[in-house]
Parts: C-alpha cells; structure tokens; sequence
C-alpha cells in the first residue's frame, strides 16, 4: 500500500472493477526495457508537463505500468495524442519517430487485477471527480494527486481503469508496482509471439499501420534500404 493518508475531507467511495486471470493485455514501451517492467520514473508532483497521467511522485513513488486491452488501443494511446487530421490525405499522420525503437508488447494476466474504475460518470462520482480528471491535458497535477488519495482510501486496489480517449469505448489501465508484493511483483507472462518486437522495422511499420487504419492513422514510413 501507498503508506499515505488521505489529504482530503471527501469520503471516496471507489467502485472496483476485476480483470480476471488469465486475460490479454497489450503495451506500447520502449523496447529497452521489459515487457513487463514498471516505470521507475517519478514525475515531478507539481509539473503537469513531465510525465504521464497517472504517474508516482516523490509524494507516494510507485512505479507505474500502462496497459491496454486491445493492440490497436495501446498503440493509438501512444500515437495519437494531439494528432490532427492532414487535409492533403483526410488521414492523421504520424512521424516515423514516434515508433522507432519502440515494441508492442502482449501480457497475460496470471493473477485478478482489483482496479479502481473511472470508465463511467457514476464511477468518477464516487471518487469526487468528473471527465476533466481524464480529459484535461494539463491537470496532471490534479491527477496524481487523486491517484494519491484513491491509493490512500483504497488500500487493496492494483491501479485504475478508464476510458481510452483515443479509442473508445475500449479501457486503459495502469497498474501501481507496491500491490504486487503477493505476487513478488510479477503479475504477468510475458507472450513474445504475439507482439511486435520493433516498431520502427519495415515489418512493424506495417503491421502498425494496420491496427490504425480504422482510426483512419498511420505511420509514415521511411525510404527503407
């Protein structure tokens, strides 16, 4: 658990959501690091401009691991924020950079993942909260800070669960590496066969570039040799 206490008045009142064992789960990272590897990295608690969301800070350091529950869902939550629709092609397009040195991972659950969820406007009511908590791009700070106090007044839960903006109506989650410790920290298998090892290879370019297509996105692909 988080070893905080609550910061606020409000009585949270989180409804939980399970993913049961044994359930897929896909993830866009860097592909120096492992599949299954939380984040170490804590964002500056008072900087909404450094770092994810739903990120640990020194005020309760967690690490942290996104995930998602389709291929196509991991990988428009990492390419497409703040993409606009190119009128030359009526499609948004993506620089190559953005995926080179990147890998699309997919894990297998091997235990219940308990989350907190945000999906629905009942379930942010009963944290206090509503959309801006998962729309404003600048309230970082706001959103760490409820991450804290949702961890304080939930002790047993395993992350948090809400809508994709980039693909609804399918969920992202992340997941906090301190509720592991049952499980020494390793809730997952790892499915090399089913990913995508390299992103930025001609093969994984195109194989992007499919999962977009319905988002009407892709990937610009360089002049390869």
């Amino acid at each position: 658990m988080s070893g905080f206490y609550p910061m606020t008045s409000l009585e949270l009142r989180p409804v939980r959501h399970v993913i049961p064992e044994d359930t897929r789960l896909w993830r866009v990272h860097n592909a120096r690091y492992a599949p299954d590897e939380f984040n170490p990295t804590l964002a500056d608690p008072f900087d909404p401009r450094q770092g994810s969301r739903f990120d640990g800070t020194v005020l309760d350091p967690y690490h942290s691991l996104y995930l998602a529950d389709t291929a196509t869902t991991a990988l428009s939550e990492s390419v497409l924020r703040s993409r606009p629709f190119e009128r030359s092609e009526s499609m948004r397009i993506i620089p190559y950079v953005t995926v080179r040195g990147r890998s699309l991972s997919v894990l297998r659950t091997t235990c219940e993942l308990v989350l907190v969820s945000l999906i629905g406007a009942t379930d942010l009511a009963a944290v206090c909260q509503n959309t801006l908590l998962l729309e404003d791009e600048s309230n970082y700070v706001q959103a760490r800070h409820w991450a804290r106090e949702i961890r304080a007044q939930a002790p047993d839960v395993m992350g948090l669960i809400w809508q994709s903006r980039h693909n609804r109506p399918q969920h992202v989650l992340v997941l906090f590496h301190d509720r592991f410790g049952h499980h020494d920290g390793k809730p997952f298998e790892v499915l090399p066969d089913d990913g995508v090892a390299d992103l930025g290879s001609k093969d994984g370019v195109r194989r992007a570039n499919r999962l977009l297509e319905p988002l009407r996105a892709k990937v610009s692909e360089p002049v390869w040799t």
